[in-house]
């Protein structure tokens, strides 16, 4: 791993999430999660103050290793019992149901093998679960579509395997979820980067 992806490339990550846009999405998506959850990307733990007292724990699953040493840093205060895994999305290493709510935000963008991760979701969520996300993906016009293609593959290379262009609702349809409920919108920003998937979705 090289010395940008390694020390550099976590702390930009981390800058960028700390974005003030984004608390309100943070708010509403991690406000509502519930009882054991597991966390995908926790990065450097910044969705910890939003979570209320209807959660009773919370595992982060990241595969940075920086990100995990900020994330512990992040909640070494915190009364909410937070426990923290350096590892992959696509290996989950929890039992089958033993989640009751799975939050994602900004993360399905650079799992490796996103298909397989979602199963790996699916796996350990109980049944009656949640997956709670917000993400940015594939845009619905063609002619924003057509500049996330192009962007895509110099993008992943300086932004950590982010794709701009993965469309979120058919990753999370066709991967063993019902969705419960789904809003959609450009936030401020290049349009190429800022269509955001936010929702719930059920175990189907």
């Amino acid at each position: 791993m090289s010395f940008y992806q390694n020390r550099i490339l976590p702390h930009l990550q981390h800058l960028i999430m700390r974005n003030r846009q984004l608390q309100p999405y943070r708010e509403r998506v991690v406000g509502a999660a519930e009882g054991r959850v597991l966390e995908v990307g926790v990065g450097s733990c910044l969705n910890l103050p939003f979570y209320s007292p209807q959660v009773r724990e919370v595992i982060g699953l990241e595969p940075v290793p920086r990100l995990v040493a900020m994330a512990r840093n992040e909640a070494a205060d915190s009364s909410l019992p937070v426990t923290f895994t350096e590892g992959s999305a696509e290996e989950i290493p929890l039992d089958d149901s033993s989640i009751d709510t799975v939050v994602i935000t900004w993360t399905l963008c650079t799992i490796p093998q996103v298909v397989k991760a979602m199963h790996e979701m699916r796996r350990v969520l109980r049944p009656g679960g949640q997956l709670l996300f917000v993400e940015h993906g594939r845009a619905p016009e063609e002619s924003v579509r057509k500049w996330q293609d192009r962007l895509t593959p110099t993008w992943k290379s300086i932004a950590g395997g982010c794709h701009l262009n993965r469309p979120i609702r058919t990753l999370i349809e066709d991967n063993g979820f019902a969705m419960a409920q789904i809003d959609t919108g450009y936030m401020k920003g290049p349009k190429p980067m800022t269509f955001l998937y936010e929702g719930c979705a059920k175990p189907a």
